[in-house]
């Protein structure tokens, strides 16, 4: 898929966060051969554990335990993520899935079930937030299932600038949880040395987010090892000029300039 398409499907508003996340996975592995049939028939199980059920509250709280329980999406927070986590196929089969894809999978999965579902950001997780009826909704981690209550929920927006009374819990943007999710892709290849791959994210956030210096210098990193040097110096220089503060740009200044010295003796 090439990157222009790929660009204009990602910043069109008809597509779903789900059919988007899996155009990104076959862009950055180069597959297309991933299936909705897993994900269909945990669709299917959930319907059914909540059909005769009339209450919303009861069968959202249903609904919940079916996933978390009896489709077993239970798990652990983690320092890091595997790659196999961000594949959805292969990280629902195994049952590890990164937090952003599973929330996304775990939004599609609720509106399949008829219940209005999206994905927020309350300090410092992204968690997924079901509307029961018109004034209750529950907030969860999608990562072990658990919800927060109001008190705790008021605790963390204590932390977000501004007014906490004027404070409101917006759906999280279509673009926000793009980028999201492929810094964190990039991030977990990178960990496991698929540079190839992780350059595919880093370009996309480039061009994303064009001007974000911290990208210009992670696809220099990339370039630099996959031995194409030349075209990483552009980037590292950039990342050097744009913040000359950061820690890590005064010492890719240093050797920079040491690379410079040598080319001039060797020409």
């Amino acid at each position: 898929m090439k990157n222009e398409l790929l660009l204009s499907e990602l910043q069109s508003d008809e597509k779903g966060l789900l059919h988007l996340f899996l155009l990104i996975e076959e862009f950055v592995f180069g597959r297309n051969d991933t299936s909705m049939q897993n994900i269909e028939k945990i669709i299917e199980s959930c319907q059914l554990a909540i059909d005769d059920i009339e209450s919303p509250l009861e069968q959202v709280e249903v609904l919940i335990n079916e996933l978390f329980v009896g489709q077993m999406f239970i798990d652990n927070p983690k320092a890091f993520w595997p790659v196999i986590s961000f594949q959805i196929e292969t990280g629902i089969g195994y049952r590890v899935l990164a937090p952003t894809v599973k929330a996304v999978i775990l939004q599609h999965i609720i509106e399949a079930c008829y219940f209005e579902a999206d994905v927020v950001f309350v300090p410092d997780n992204i968690m997924v937030r079901i509307s029961c009826d018109d004034s209750y909704a529950i907030i969860f981690d999608p990562v072990n299932g658990e919800s927060i209550d109001w008190q705790q929920l008021d605790n963390r927006m204590d932390d977000v600038e501004g007014d906490p009374s004027n404070l409101e819990l917006h759906s999280m943007d279509k673009s926000a949880l793009i980028i999201e999710h492929l810094t964190a892709l990039k991030n977990s290849l990178i960990k496991e040395l698929a540079f190839d791959q992780a350059l595919k994210c880093v370009d996309l956030l480039i061009e994303l987010r064009p001007e974000d210096p911290f990208e210009r210098r992670d696809r220099g990193f990339l370039l630099h090892q996959l031995d194409c040097f030349k075209v990483a110096y552009d980037d590292y220089q950039y990342f050097v000029e744009q913040c000359p503060k950061d820690p890590a740009a005064q010492l890719l200044k240093m050797q920079l300039e040491k690379i410079t010295v040598v080319d001039n003796v060797l020409h």
